[in-house]
């Protein structure tokens, strides 16, 4: 009896040992990291991902981890849709860290068509009081402090555009290249935000660090983004005036109330407040 019962633990000790091996040889799992619209994606041997042959040419980005095509679609200044037309992928929802997606129209060299920037003054720009009409602390300076160089002027284009404020508030954080790509302005929620200028809109939703943003594309050099709205009032690839009422002011992935707002030329973020009227 005692032989018998040996038998059996050995037995189960095996059984036991073999099937942890197992699992150590199919537990390999491949990383998992943010891809698409913030679902996972598995990294690969990136040599078998598609458009590997085009890694490190102008007009591709590598995608890497963290990354989610909406955050690529705004840092090449580009609608996430376009980017997945042009990289013909089979699943937008979906992008592999490695994988490498084109971010300029086909047929288009990067920079090709493009506005060269003029000598014209930089317009000065004074902050407006917020809604409601009481008086808060001054705005915050505006200025690049990331690199002390003199600000470059607005170039044409630009100007074209005739841009006013998305918001009726006071400025609370002013424009740095490292820390702050735009501006964020005062307000309390619900407050109206508006199309600073007119284009279509090429992003309603949610994006970390934004919270709920909308993307407005103005020309093919730029766009504009309005984060931490409360409610929005638009739709993807819906028409905007300049002026029209797109949002409502909130707190949505920050600490308080405001409408953080950027201006970005070919993707590159650029300090607004140098491109708006004097209020």
């Amino acid at each position: 009896m005692c032989k018998q019962k040996k038998f059996s633990l050995g037995f189960c000790a095996l059984l036991v040992a073999g099937f942890l091996a197992g699992c150590a040889q199919t537990n390999e799992a491949p990383v998992e990291t943010r891809g698409g619209f913030g679902r996972t994606a598995t990294t690969v041997d990136p040599a078998t991902l598609p458009g590997a042959e085009n890694a490190g040419k102008p007009g591709y980005y590598t995608v890497k981890p963290g990354d989610t095509l909406i955050r690529i679609g705004l840092e090449h200044g580009q609608s996430w849709k376009d980017i997945a037309q042009w990289s013909q992928l089979a699943n937008p929802n979906v992008i592999e860290v490695g994988q490498v997606v084109r971010v300029v129209p086909p047929g288009t060299a990067p920079g090709e068509g493009r506005a060269t920037p003029t000598a014209t003054a930089p317009v000065q720009a004074t902050p407006l009081p917020p809604a409601g009409g009481t008086a808060s602390a001054p705005a915050a300076s505006s200025t690049n402090t990331s690199t002390g160089s003199a600000p470059t002027a607005p170039s044409a284009d630009v100007a074209s555009l005739g841009l006013i404020w998305p918001a009726a508030g006071n400025i609370i954080s002013g424009f740095n290249e490292t820390t702050n790509k735009g501006v964020d302005i005062a307000g309390k929620a619900g407050d109206p935000i508006v199309a600073a200028a007119a284009g279509k809109v090429i992003y309603v939703g949610e994006m970390r660090g934004y919270g709920q943003l909308i993307i407005i594309q103005h020309s093919k050099d730029y766009l504009t983004a309005y984060a931490h709205n409360q409610k929005m009032l638009v739709k993807e690839e819906q028409t905007v005036k300049k002026g029209q009422h797109i949002a409502q002011m909130g707190s949505s992935d920050t600490d308080r109330v405001k409408l953080h707002f950027e201006l970005r030329r070919q993707g590159k973020p650029i300090d607004p407040v140098r491109y708006l009227p004097a209020r």
